[in-house]
Order: C-alpha cells, then structure tokens, then sequence
C-alpha cells in the first residue's frame, strides 16, 4: 500500500469525510486491522475563505503548491486536493510535484459516464459553478453537458456552503433549497446532479433526491484508494 497526501481544512468538515472514507475501504478490502497510510496538511479555512473571497487565486497557488511539495517529501505517492473548488489551482499544483494529482471532476465523470448519463446539474460554490475548469474538464474528457443553476439560485446555494457547511451547520430549510433546485436542474434536462462541492453530501443524500446524486467526496476518496493499492 503506498502512501496517499491530502490537502485538507478546506474545509474540515469535509476533509474529515476523506480520511473516514479512505480508511474505510481500506479495511473493507485489506482486512483485519488495516487502515490507510496518509499524509495530510490541513490549512485554517478562514485565511483560504477570505483570500478566495478577494479573488488572490495566484496567493492560493503559492500557498497549495509549497504544501503539496511538502507532503511529497514526506513521502506521499499520490495527491488528493480535498475539495472542488480549489482545483482551480490544480495545473500548476501539479507542475510544481513529481508525483500524480487525482482530479477530483475525473473521478466524478467516470462515474457520470458509467452510468450513461449525458447531461448533468452541477452544484458548487460560486467558484465552481461560474468557473469553466470544472464544466471545461467534463466536457473535454467525458463529453458531458454541464448546467448549473439559475443565477439567484447559485448565490443561496454559495450562501449555504459558505454561512452553514463549512461550519458543520445542517439545516432542513437549506437542504429544502438544494431540492427546489434539483428539481429545476431536473426540468431544464439533467439527469443526474453533481454533488461539486465536498460538503453537500453532508446536508443533501440520495434519498432525498429524484435525480441520481454524485458524491464527489465519496468518489474522489474510493478513487485515491483505488490508485494507492495498485
């Protein structure tokens, strides 16, 4: 089993779900005590947040990237990002280590076109959703059409994330929201909804959904698992 690097605290509460998941399924298919060999470098989200907030992406870059190499010295074989938004950065992230980055919207449309779906909703923080690095990428490799919400809708689901999630706050009148706009991305011909930030799995399941849901999370840690153990 080789050794796997996480960038995490962005936020905790989701990266708290990677190294819960990872450990998981390595007992699951190890056996017996194991658990995952694992690096991580958790940031204070606050300073992330806020630099994200006043768009210093390149402050950001400089920031993941000396982490990054870090968690490469230490001797991690594989990079996971622990969560959507800042894969922003992920170019020159893996420009700067020598070792394999695993894209978290490559795990996610592998998954997507298994399930011989074509277009699908995507769910984020505003970065994501307005952004073209994570639509981009899904077209490009996976010949996905992506559509995400309405304008007002992408500000209350980017309010959510940010003023409740990250802070582990679970509130049903918020996960109402996120299925009114399930539902429209539904209407407007999606046939599955990316879960593309890593902490609405915590306030939206499966089964409160009509549409197939796509963890990110989930299948960018079971991902990371699978390429540690080959």
């Amino acid at each position: 089993m080789k050794t796997i690097g996480l960038l995490g605290g962005m936020s905790w509460e989701s990266t708290a779900e990677y190294y819960r998941i990872i450990n998981e399924e390595i007992n699951r298919r190890m056996g017996d005590s194991h658990s995952a060999s694992i690096l991580m470098y958790s940031f204070d989200f606050q300073e992330i947040e806020d630099l994200q907030h006043q768009g210093a992406w390149d402050r950001m870059e400089i920031m993941l990237a000396e982490q990054a190499r870090k968690l490469e010295q230490a001797g991690a074989a594989l990079l996971l990002i622990c969560t959507n938004t800042m894969h922003r950065l992920a170019p020159a992230i893996e420009k700067a280590i020598g070792i394999p980055l695993l894209h978290i919207a490559d795990a996610t449309g592998q998954a997507i076109v298994q399930k011989q779906i074509h277009t699908v909703g995507l769910l984020g923080t505003r970065f994501t959703m307005e952004g073209d690095f994570y639509r981009k990428r899904l077209d490009e490799r996976f010949d996905l059409n992506v559509i995400v919400p309405t304008p007002e809708e992408r500000e209350e689901i980017h309010r959510i994330i940010y003023g409740e999630l990250v802070t582990g706050k679970i509130r049903t009148p918020s996960r109402e929201k996120f299925i009114r706009v399930i539902g429209s991305l539904g209407k407007r011909g999606a046939e599955g909804i990316i879960l593309g930030c890593t902490e609405i799995p915590l306030l939206v399941k499966q089964e409160h959904s009509p549409l197939p849901l796509f963890d990110t999370t989930t299948l960018h840690a079971l991902a990371g698992v699978e390429m540690i153990l080959k």
